[in-house]
C-alpha cells in the first residue's frame, strides 16, 4: 500500500502490518503493557516507514486503548483530573509538533533518541532506573 504524508510517499506492506499489529494488541492486552515501544519497530523495520510518520502514527494507534483505560479507571475512583487536565493538551501537542521536528532532524538522530527513549523505559520497568 502506497502512503503519502506531507507530499512525500512511502510503500508499506500491510499485510506485515496487520499481523504484527494484531499480535502486539493480544500481548499488550494480556500482559497489561502498552503497544508503543513494540509497534515503533514494527513500523520503522516491518513497514519501512520513516521515523517522522511513525511517532505520530504510534501515538494514534495508543490514543484508542489508552482513552478507554482512562475511563475505566475514572469508574474505579483512579483517575487523578489535574493531572490529567496536565497531560491531555500537552500529549496533543506534542503529538502535532513531534512529527515537524523529526522531519526536519536527520533520521539517524531521530532513531537514536527513539532507542534511547526505550532502554530508558526498559530499565524504568526493570526497576533498574
Amino acid at each position: 500500500m502506497k502512503v503519502n504524508f506531507w507530499g512525500q510517499e512511502f510503500e508499506a506492506n500491510m499485510i506485515v502490518g496487520c499481523i504484527g499489529g494484531f499480535f502486539i494488541a493480544i500481548m499488550s492486552s494480556m500482559f497489561g503493557f502498552g503497544g508503543g515501544p513494540f509497534m515503533v519497530p514494527l513500523m520503522t523495520v516491518g513497514l519501512g516507514l520513516p521515523m517522522y510518520i511513525v511517532v505520530g502514527s504510534s501515538l494514534l494507534a495508543i490514543f484508542f486503548s489508552t482513552t478507554m483505560s482512562s475511563i475505566r479507571h475514572f469508574q474505579f475512583g483512579n483517575f487523578d483530573l489535574i493531572l490529567f487536565l496536565c497531560m491531555f493538551p500537552a500529549a496533543l501537542l506534542g503529538g502535532y509538533i513531534g512529527p515537524q521536528i523529526a522531519k526536519r532532524v536527520s533520521p539517524i538522530i531521530v532513531k537514536r533518541v527513539a532507542c534511547v527513549g526505550l532502554v530508558l523505559l526498559g530499565l524504568n520497568l526493570l526497576g533498574v532506573y
